[in-house]
């Protein structure tokens, strides 16, 4: 049997066990799963099915409750080439996300990983297209992450222009009813001072494990630093290497009973931790971390 069925049922004899050997009828696992505090979700981008409407059976394949979508590639362009754009393939994919019972956890600007967000002359317009992109399929968060271009340890001189840039973005975040969450290459308690200088609800933390644990820092000790109010989603894996449940350098225990006492909740977003053994094996990767995930946060969190 091969890791990944014996993760899967493992977390069903775990399920099994909360009900008491019992059989839940789909609309009642449905229901359960809607109500839990923790939801899984993998990305698009990262599953290799970047904006392909194949992307939501396959997460649904993987085991995971939701999708975050990307908004395409940026390069030289003005904004991002984005099929969702179009409201013919906005409507495919909410559709077939219903259908599968996928949630859209978030929309991802991951252009921004190797373009400057601090010196794009279009960035208000890739903002305003992300937004609206957001705003029409009903997701309340988006993905901003500062790359490398914006690392503001290597490039403090930027803080200044990505600040301003921020309270912008927050503004019009804030009139379209969602939440940019960004990542940045700071500590936690220097990135808690950017979100109290740009002081916008609508722009928060999108935390990220690996940005702690390489740079050898207290994964448990920076999300309590950063705190409840200021975390709106989770990239929740390390580099690659190893899976979830054999990584040495993330105890997801005690990363769960640290958010407990956050009281926070919300979404677990698989980013990478792939088997270096097998890099490309999507669906191996991504169900094994999945499913382990969800052995530690849901089967206990009704």
């Amino acid at each position: 049997m091969t890791e990944v069925n014996q993760n899967r049922r493992r977390f069903i004899g775990q399920f099994s066990l909360l009900t008491g050997g019992l059989f839940l009828p789909g609309s009642l696992l449905l229901a359960a799963g809607k109500q839990q505090r923790y939801k899984v979700a993998v990305i698009d981008l990262m599953i290799l099915k970047r904006q392909k409407l194949s992307a939501i059976p396959l997460a649904r394949e993987i085991g995971a409750d939701g999708l975050e979508l990307d908004m395409g590639g940026l390069g030289n362009r003005e904004t991002f080439e984005s099929k969702l754009a179009d409201p013919a393939i906005r409507t495919q994919f909410l559709h077939q996300a219903k259908a599968l019972n996928i949630e859209i956890c978030s929309l991802a600007m991951t252009g921004f990983y190797a373009q400057s967000f601090a010196t794009r002359p279009t960035y208000q317009k890739m903002i305003q297209d992300c937004l609206d992109t957001a705003k029409a399929m009903k997701v309340k968060v988006v993905f901003l992450p500062l790359g490398i271009q914006g690392d503001l340890v290597k490039y403090p001189e930027l803080r200044g222009a990505i600040v301003e840039r921020l309270k912008i973005a927050g503004k019009m975040a804030a009139q379209a009813g969602v939440v940019i969450g960004i990542e940045t290459a700071l500590d936690a308690t220097a990135e808690l001072l950017l979100l109290n200088d740009i002081g916008s609800k609508a722009v928060k933390s999108y935390f990220n494990f690996s940005n702690a644990i390489k740079n050898g820092r207290d994964l448990l000790q920076e999300l309590t630093i950063l705190g409840k109010k200021n975390i709106i989603q989770i990239h929740c894996t390390n580099e690659d290497g190893v899976w979830l449940q054999n990584d040495p350098k993330i105890n997801l225990k005690e990363v769960k009973r640290t958010l407990d006492d956050m009281g926070w909740k919300g979404w677990l977003v698989v980013e990478r931790s792939r088997d270096a053994k097998m890099p490309t094996a999507v669906k191996q990767n991504f169900s094994a971390n999945t499913a382990y995930l969800k052995s530690v946060f849901q089967v206990f969190n009704p």
